[in-house]
């Protein structure tokens, strides 16, 4: 599940997953599409699927305030198509708070297998039925009869461990596991998001009870009563740290659209911190293969932490990272030491005067130097191999070695590293 696909980069993924394996139900007849021209026999499934999060009958019906997914791949296949419709929209509706799912499907017309070869359309029912939480409703009316009451009835889960206001709106951060009553149908909805907006998405075994969940609720006053609506939720695992500490892993992190671009991602991240630094049984957190976003994340909320501490103060960048650095952001912030040392490196940037050009290169220099690591093991490597293989083998791979435009790959990933870290320092100067 860790696999990269070319155009974006994956997300970190949970330790026990549970992969999902979805493939299409039918394959593309090219050649009956080829004949066939005048129809429109290929949906982006992106584009068909409208999602939405809703509250009461009135916004069941209204055709607005629908989002679509960033990703459908692990359904519907590698081009996110779907076969054998015309004017499809596949609409999957969740309860703002209770998450209660409606699936509807429309089109205006459906490929005849009696008329095309015995080509049939994909089966949507049964490729979403693989990803959808059991109960999942397809009568629009019926949904329309118990969401209300099932809003109304909603109780958020687990425990506060932090609350905020954001624009006159408050927000409340609950901890919650798979011991906390009723939860676990509640993660069956929830997680289908995962599906849509991260790209390496696989559902985690919440019957581990190394899993613990942190859920982003808004506070609101409906009449009479308060409503919690879901704005997104975190997932954590905790693993044994030698000798006798743990170490925390974040798996899945996750802001619905409709709150996105807001700030809510570091607040829930934030707290998470806050409550960790606190806890003596953990050694640091670290996060395995995250995504371009989690990065970005992440690198911003560390940053505003990491300045604030002595080891990290202007005076000191410039001198290199340090054991004392990764010391102090370890026991006082939890942070692991390949993470302080990016957090610095993006700090001492913030720090060089490009104008400067003997300190500019001096950074360059210094960043170089890290990324050229895997050339230099590479170079052990082969020194070590030249006992077991024979003069001319050896000579092969050292060709093969130096046929590598180094230089020009240290410079492009160099670049991108700044490109990275100077899109970091654009959000810190806003703060």
């Amino acid at each position: 599940s860790q696999k990269k696909r070319p155009r974006k980069n994956p997300t970190m993924e949970g330790t026990s997953t549970m992969t999902i394996k979805l493939e299409q139900s039918s394959k593309l007849n090219l050649q009956f599409i080829a004949v066939n021209t005048e129809h429109d026999l290929v949906t982006s499934a992106n584009e068909a699927i409208h999602l939405k999060l809703v509250s009461h009958a009135d916004q069941v019906l209204d055709q607005s305030q629908s989002f679509h997914p960033e990703f459908t791949h692990q359904l519907f296949g590698d081009n996110e198509a779907i076969f054998g419709y015309s004017d499809l929209q596949i609409k999957l509706f969740y309860g703002s708070s209770s998450l209660l799912t409606y699936f509807g499907l429309t089109y205006s017309d459906k490929i005849d297998p009696s008329n095309s070869d015995g080509v049939k359309a994909d089966d949507i029912v049964q490729i979403l039925s693989e990803v959808l939480p059991q109960g999942f409703y397809t009568n629009q009316d019926e949904y329309m009869r118990v969401l209300e009451r099932e809003e109304n009835n909603f109780k958020p889960f687990g425990e506060i461990i932090n609350s905020y206001t954001l624009d006159d709106q408050t927000f409340e951060i609950r901890k919650a596991n798979g011991d906390t009553p009723g939860f676990k149908a509640y993660h069956e909805r929830l997680r289908t998001f995962l599906i849509w907006y991260i790209e390496t998405a696989s559902f985690i075994d919440d019957d581990d009870d190394k899993w613990t969940f942190y859920l982003l609720f808004q506070k609101r006053r409906n009449q009479d009563s308060m409503r919690y609506d879901i704005v997104g939720y975190m997932t954590v695992y905790n693993y044994y740290a030698y000798p006798d500490k743990t170490r925390s892993r974040i798996s899945q992190i996750i802001i619905l659209p409709p709150y996105q671009k807001k700030g809510h991602g570091a607040k829930l991240l934030e707290s998470y911190y806050f409550l960790a630094q606190k806890d003596d049984n953990i050694l640091d957190i670290t996060a395995e293969d995250p995504s371009e976003n989690f990065l970005n994340l992440r690198d911003f909320v560390d940053c505003r932490r990491c300045a604030k501490l002595p080891t990290f103060s202007t005076s000191n960048l410039h001198e290199g990272f340090s054991e004392d650095m990764a010391n102090e952001a370890r026991n006082k912030l939890k942070i692991h030491k390949k993470q302080a040392r990016r957090v610095y490196e993006i700090l001492r940037l913030k720090a060089t005067d490009r104008s400067n050009s003997k300190e500019y290169q001096a950074y360059k220099n210094y960043v170089k130097k890290r990324l050229s690591l895997p050339f230099k093991r590479e170079e052990k490597d082969l020194i070590k191999l030249q006992k077991f293989l024979k003069p001319e083998e050896y000579k092969a791979a050292i060709m093969q070695a130096n046929s590598q435009d180094k230089v020009q790959i240290l410079n492009d990933s160099y670049k991108a590293t700044e490109e990275a870290y100077l899109s970091i320092i654009e959000k810190l100067a806003l703060c």
